[in-house]
């Protein structure tokens, strides 16, 4: 139950090697064109404020609720 199967006592890689693994992780990434990326933040507004315009009315409603019983 409370084994512990890692080597605590493992040494800790030198920063020049983290550096190349970290180097060679960017080169591995790759970035939307501009189409794309514009395509994709124009939905994430669009939902963002049709979500936001959501919230306020379900607001409106509880208040109007709440300001009918009390």
């Amino acid at each position: 139950m409370g084994e512990i199967t890692a080597n605590t006592t493992q040494e800790k890689a030198p920063k020049k090697s983290w550096f190349k693994g970290l180097k060679s992780e960017f080169k591995k990434i790759t970035w939307p064109d501009k189409e794309t990326l514009v395509k994709e933040s124009a939905a994430v507004i669009v939902i963002t404020i049709i979500l936001g315009i959501v919230i306020a009315l379900v607001d409106m409603g509880i208040n109007a609720g709440v300001d009918l019983i009390l």
